[in-house]
């Protein structure tokens, strides 16, 4: 009787140092950053918003760009505020400057007259001006897609992030 019961405890501890051990490597994170299951299905959905936002805004199309950055700008603030994804704090930091920019790209398609606002500079990547009836949000898009591959780069840790799928270039001179 005492063996069995002696077995029964052995059998929970082992259960419950088996379910924190598994926990661990659940939250493990990726080498140079912090994540999780959950992170990884942000970083997903990220990419698929970020690429989705690509293809329509290098396509002109300004009314299914604006419902892009509609969609973007709440998962923004989500990785933003912090609280509900484990992520660093410069890719927090990044997420809400490109919150601010996608709502200021909202404001700016939603009435092309308004003014833009000035916003602090982030470093533009290589990308190639958007055509005609996004030009006046050009800059702004070009700057959140740069930060939104960056927020991929934190939320992906040591692993490669997609490049942007960018329209073929027209050669110069043709």
């Amino acid at each position: 009787m005492k063996a069995k019961f002696g077995r029964s405890i052995a059998l929970v501890a082992a259960g419950s140092l088996l379910a924190v051990a598994t926990a661990g490597i659940a939250s493990a994170s990726p080498v140079g950053g912090k994540g999780s299951s959950s992170t990884q299905a942000l970083a997903a959905q990220v990419l698929q918003m970020r690429d989705d936002l690509t293809k329509v805004a290098y396509a002109g199309n300004v009314d299914a760009t604006r419902g892009d950055l509609g969609q973007l700008s709440p998962v923004l603030a989500d990785i933003a505020a912090g609280k509900r994804y484990t992520i660093q704090t410069d890719t927090q930091q990044l997420a809400g400057l490109a919150k601010g920019r996608a709502d200021e790209s909202t404001r700016l398609l939603a009435d092309p007259t308004a003014k833009p606002r000035q916003l602090p500079p982030l470093p533009l990547p290589p990308i190639p001006d958007l055509p005609g009836p996004l030009k006046i949000v050009s800059d702004l898009l070009k700057a959140l897609l740069g930060a939104l591959t960056g927020i991929l780069g934190g939320l992906l840790g040591a692993l490669p992030v997609p490049p942007l799928p960018l329209p073929p270039l027209p050669v110069p001179g043709s």
